[in-house]
């Protein structure tokens, strides 16, 4: 039964209850969605970012962490929304150490050497997984709508679909830098290789992997090395905005 918040707001546990009457909803520290941010630094090395969590407001979070251990503000770049942000968190660190355990600048820190566009990459592959995830991408701490990162445009929380850009199951793509390795559509944003269900970003990774040619980061923006027709797949236009223009 849900009780008026005029009622009753306590402690129990060092868990916040909060009742709200006519909505109905219970509010507790862990069901509070928070974040797992990408922060990036003027002052820091090329490609150095911090990966960590809030339940506060990302601009909030950077702001507290302006203090003389950097010279200059932090900026926010990244979020991921989501009540399962603790799990989320240390789930990033681990992609990352998997793609390549130097990538950590300091093991007790949340410092990393990689691109903050590619962590952003590994935020929204990992969103799939999480059925309430939300990423948000900002701009001078607030945020925005859509990120210009390498000159391309990016909407808030938008994944790449294959559906979205008209193509279907069935659909062949091409490896941009070796056209005989080919992949199927098999769903929204799986491809089918070597008879084996792989998301763009992964399968991207295990080619250059085999290649002996990964980057320092490993990580990758899968629509970036794949084909359809001759054109890569982040260029091709949504099929939403196709109909607009015809």
């Amino acid at each position: 039964m849900a009780i008026s918040v005029k009622k009753i707001c306590f402690l129990q546990n060092k868990k916040l209850i909060l009742y709200v009457n006519l909505d109905t909803i219970a509010v507790m520290n862990n069901k509070i969605r928070g974040y797992v941010y990408i922060l990036t630094n003027p002052s820091f090395r090329d490609d150095w970012i911090k990966i960590g969590k809030s339940s506060r407001y990302p601009d909030i979070r950077s702001k507290e962490l302006d203090n003389t251990s950097v010279s200059l503000p932090y900026r926010v770049y990244a979020t991921i929304k989501t009540v399962k942000f603790n799990e989320v968190e240390k789930l990033v660190h681990r992609f990352i150490k998997k793609l390549n355990p130097n990538l950590r600048i300091r093991e007790s820190r949340e410092f990393f050497n990689i691109k903050p566009e590619d962590a952003a990459d590994i935020f929204e592959d990992i969103s799939e997984t999480i059925d309430d995830a939300e990423v948000e991408y900002w701009s001078g701490n607030t945020k925005v709508v859509s990120a210009d990162n390498d000159n391309k445009q990016r909407k808030q929380g938008k994944l790449f679909s294959f559906y979205d850009k008209g193509l279907s199951d069935g659909d062949i793509i091409k490896f941009v830098d070796d056209k005989t390795i080919t992949a199927a559509i098999f769903g929204k944003r799986e491809v089918k290789f070597e008879d084996k269900k792989w998301k763009l970003s992964p399968l991207v990774y295990e080619i250059f992997k085999r290649k002996n040619e990964l980057n320092s980061s490993g990580a990758y923006q899968g629509a970036a090395y794949f084909e359809f027709n001759g054109i890569k797949l982040k260029d091709l236009p949504d099929k939403e905005l196709l109909k607009q223009i015809n």
